[in-house]
């Protein structure tokens, strides 16, 4: 069982490609302190930058379920995310190559249920990656998040200046290697 997760760790995606089918908690009980539900990690110039979706959380709802958060349009945080997706990953083989497919789900409209955007995000990225993994969306037991591979060491735009950041996005894992992900992936497990 996998919580939900938006653009998770790469080793999130190695454990989907490592079963035929998962389940991942969508309808589990809405909890505040889950931020890696609504929160993912890049490297920017300065290090790891912590992008954050702004939610709205669910009020008269006496049982709220991740399935009743919807995307805030607080801050302006589309404009945000791709600015600072450009500047971290601007220069990468990569970047301007998968940008365009991702930019419709990553960059959600308010309103969105985040549930809608999360599912969105895995399509697109589980079809990237070529994960075929059949993926249920709708349990509803709390889920922790089982132990997860480490991808990497691998290539990134900013090494040199940083030496390797482990533990971002998948989306640092595909700007910086493209197709090489996916064999980065499957060799985790």
């Amino acid at each position: 069982m996998f919580p939900p997760a938006l653009a998770p760790q790469a080793g999130y995606y190695a454990l989907l490609g490592a079963h035929k089918r998962v389940r991942i908690a969508m309808e589990a009980p809405y909890d505040k302190r889950r931020k890696e539900t609504h929160r993912y990690d890049v490297a920017d110039t300065r290090g790891r930058l912590t992008l954050t979706v702004p939610v709205r959380q669910p009020h008269g709802i006496a049982r709220a379920r991740w399935t009743d958060v919807s995307i805030s349009g607080h801050g302006r945080w589309q404009a945000v995310h791709a600015a600072a997706l450009a500047s971290a990953y601007g220069r990468t083989p990569f970047y301007e190559f998968y940008i365009d497919r991702l930019a419709p789900a990553l960059f959600a409209p308010e309103d969105t249920p985040l549930s809608e955007q999360i599912m969105a995000v895995n399509s697109v990225l589980c079809d990237i990656l070529l994960i075929d993994t059949e993926i249920d969306y709708g349990a509803d037991a709390v889920a922790d998040m089982p132990s997860m591979p480490g991808v990497g060491p691998y290539w990134q735009v900013r090494g040199r200046e940083h030496g390797f950041i482990g533990n971002l996005s998948v989306l640092d894992l595909l700007f910086n290697m493209g197709p090489e992900a996916a064999l980065l992936l499957r060799r985790a497990f």
